[in-house]
């Protein structure tokens, strides 16, 4: 083969020698990876950094004089918003992240991040705590849940010929309300779901704690009740026990209906994403002053002197729990409350031996009577009108007297209480 021919076959572009040694062997990438291109968890980490350090970076209170007096939430709620999207998503990048890379600069970075954008949050959530105290208290927080109900009844109060514009006022009315509690409500939950999720719950459910126990325990005292000792009350006068009574009546019906129910609806909505911490945080605020509430029944029976007379106030604070059972045990369901409850049984058993009491003691003063003097006029004795007159402000109480007398002992076993046992049973059935 002449020279020139077996050059051109030798180094025939088609078979030319690798001008690289790397063309000898597979590309890195045919593999998965490649030493300059970033990780996937690497990839999210700096997206993640990249574009939600700037948006928590500006409301970091120790930043700038902006972050430290303005509030995200009141200011701009859809930054706000924003804001609780890129700290979830720094929370997941981190997840992600921290498998093989725990001591990574990038994992201090938004480890840092994160602190500045909880101490934010903790500062958002106690002031909307404390700035809404009005749209928070329990009776704007229970009148809330009912009103849907409120809402459908406007249309059946107006004839469907008054004027739309009355409908419109009143359901303006209600919507404003309404607005300013549904709003605070759910920014409230959105932080704690958003603080709970990052491992911050115990940061949040200490400021709410505070505020709404402080909330809970203010109520209390403005009802008109407070913690007596067992001393205090045998040591007191009726009419200033009565005086106590009275407001204990008055307070346990607004306790029941509208504190407590307010702030069952309002910690179940707040921490719903988490049955421990919201059972855990209402038993906190409400324990305290729940238990004064239903301890005080059982002072005043186990401290105050038996009467015949007083039987009747006994009698109505029976009735003001026994009437809110059902509400009572709906909303301190929670197993960490059922002390709360048994405080009010307590209650109840005390307050039925008071009045049993009461009745055996009327029914001793009776017998001990020696009163001899004839009516004139075959007249009606004064003692028998007495008794009548007891007992028929007794047959007000019927069904409560029923309750409590069916748990009493048998008449041969304490003959002078039998009588009138049985007379009020008479006063019943009638």
């Amino acid at each position: 083969m002449p020279r020139k021919g077996m050059r051109s076959l030798l180094f025939s572009p088609k078979m030319s020698t690798p001008s690289s040694p790397v063309s000898y062997f597979p590309s890195p990438s045919r593999f998965g990876f490649s030493p300059s291109r970033p990780s996937f968890s690497e990839s999210v980490m700096n997206r993640t950094l990249e574009m939600g350090e700037p948006i928590i970076m500006k409301w970091n209170p120790e930043s700038t004089t902006f972050a430290k007096v303005t509030s995200l939430f009141y200011d701009n709620r859809k930054e706000a918003i924003d804001f609780i999207k890129w700290v979830r998503n720094l929370q997941k990048a981190m997840k992600l992240f921290i498998t093989g890379n725990s001591n990574s600069e990038k994992l201090v970075r938004a480890q840092n991040l994160m602190q500045i954008a909880m101490k934010r949050l903790q500062k958002e959530f106690y002031q909307i705590l404390s700035m809404n105290r009005a749209h928070l208290d329990p009776e704007s927080v229970s009148t809330r849940s009912s009103i849907t109900s409120v809402r459908s009844s406007v249309s059946d109060f107006y004839d469907e010929e008054d004027d739309d514009d009355d409908i419109r006022i009143v359901n303006e009315c209600i919507t404003e309300v309404e607005d300013a509690s549904s709003i605070a409500m759910a920014d409230l939950k959105l932080i704690a779901d958003c603080m709970i999720s990052c491992g911050y719950a115990k940061e949040c459910l200490k400021i709410y704690t505070i505020i709404r126990k402080s909330i809970v325990d203010e109520g209390i005292f403005k009802l008109g009740v407070v913690k007596l000792s067992a001393s205090q009350v045998h040591k007191m006068d009726w009419n200033a026990l009565e005086l106590r009574i009275n407001h204990w009546l008055n307070a346990v019906r607004t306790a029941v209906k509208t504190l407590f129910a307010g702030e069952r609806i309002l910690c179940d909505h707040v921490f719903a994403s988490s049955d421990s911490i919201r059972e855990s945080c209402f038993n906190e605020i409400t324990k305290e002053g729940a238990m004064i509430l239903f301890g005080f029944p059982e002072n005043v029976a186990k401290n105050s002197k038996k009467s015949s007379d007083k039987v009747y106030r006994i009698l109505e604070m029976y009735t003001g729990i026994s009437d809110r059972w059902p509400e009572i045990d709906s909303i301190f369901s929670f197993s960490s409350t059922a002390i709360i409850k048994s405080q009010a049984l307590t209650s109840l058993v005390r307050l039925g031996e008071y009045v049993r009491t009461a009745l055996y003691v009327f029914e001793s003063d009776i017998v001990k009577d020696t009163s001899k003097s004839l009516v004139a006029g075959a007249g009606i004795h004064n003692l028998t009108i007495d008794v009548m007159n007891y007992l028929s402000v007794l047959s007000d109480y019927s069904n409560i007297l029923s309750d409590i007398l069916a748990d009493s002992p048998p008449a041969a076993d304490r003959t002078s209480f039998g009588y009138v046992k049985n007379r009020v049973k008479v006063v019943i059935d009638q």
